[in-house]
């Protein structure tokens, strides 16, 4: 049996070594905004993990800029900057939205890219009212719930430059799209793409969101953890955001802890489990750098592709 892979493997203490003096630009007040509502990431583990991360993106930014000035020159047109494109996947609950949030605020922080967007697959689902017309609420975060061409057409106008791009806003409070607000990117040195299904290939279509793509990520866990996590979430958020009368699972409030945890079990195992088996964990193997962590939800080994 052949022992090749297609990764370097990394133990937390080996990717830490790979800092290498980057400074630390952010406080513990900064990182407290960043985190997810059950997520305990710590400025230790910003420094092992995330710095040396932030740093080999930023080599692979300033090469692509470098390939860019001197393509320009061959060519003889006008170097005009082309942003850098990072998608994140995984699961849900699997902390890939901190990852993102941590990431834009990190690569901001270094010179040659100051201006970084973040856009959430989440704004491309299609409204409820949709959703339910053609029966799919049940499927909601797999692949046939996104308006992706809508993703794929915004992806490659910031690509190809242009200044200014409108993104739909999800609200997770009303669990649905909100219809008359936007998000707006302008000419981004760097844009971050967060989503489920970022990796995902269809065969019905020529053209991927992964095919804009300069650098990906995949966060990854153990299934069982992730489900723990998912329903400790749940718990966390029917103490706080489900009180709000606004709130899509605002019937959920006066269930007492084994009905909670009974009803997030049951979500998970029906949507959320099935969508991970299906479509998001199967596309881990196309993601540059994997991030897995373990039980308590730190991240423990980084896999690079070589």
């Amino acid at each position: 049996m052949s022992s090749y892979t297609p990764y370097f493997e990394f133990n937390r203490k080996k990717w830490a070594s790979l800092r290498n003096h980057t400074p630390l630009p952010l406080t513990e007040e900064e990182l407290d905004n960043l985190k997810g509502i059950n997520e305990e990431i710590s400025i230790q583990e910003v420094e092992e993990v995330y710095l040396p991360l932030t740093r080999l993106i930023n080599l692979h930014v300033e090469a692509s800029q470098q390939l860019n000035t001197a393509t320009s020159s061959f060519l003889k047109t006008d170097a005009k900057k082309v942003p850098y494109i990072i998608g994140i996947a995984g699961s849900v609950a699997v902390g890939k939205s901190t990852t993102a949030r941590l990431l834009q605020t990190l690569l901001s922080r270094w010179d040659n890219h100051r201006n970084v967007g973040l856009v959430t697959t989440d704004g491309f689902l299609y409204p409820n009212d949709l959703l339910e017309e053609k029966g799919l609420m049940k499927r909601k975060g797999f692949p046939e719930s996104y308006d992706t061409q809508k993703l794929i057409n915004l992806i490659g106008d910031v690509k190809a430059g242009k200044n200014k791009v409108e993104v739909p806003i999800y609200s997770h409070l009303k669990y649905d799209i909100l219809p008359n607000e936007v998000q707006t990117i302008c000419n981004p040195d760097i844009l971050i793409v967060e989503g489920v299904n970022v990796l995902q290939v269809d065969k019905e279509n020529q053209v991927f969101v992964s095919d804009f793509f300069d650098f990906s990520l995949y966060v990854d866990a153990d299934v069982n953890d992730i489900e723990r996590w998912y329903v400790e979430r749940f718990l966390l958020l029917q103490k706080t955001a489900f009180q709000s009368p606004e709130s899509y699972f605002h019937r959920y409030i006066d269930f007492s802890k084994e009905q909670a945890i009974k009803k997030a079990t049951q979500i998970w195992e029906e949507i959320n489990l099935k969508n991970l088996h299906e479509n998001i964990l199967p596309t881990k193997g196309r993601a540059k750098l994997v991030l897995k962590k373990g039980s308590e939800h730190k991240v423990e080994n980084i896999f690079l592709q070589k």
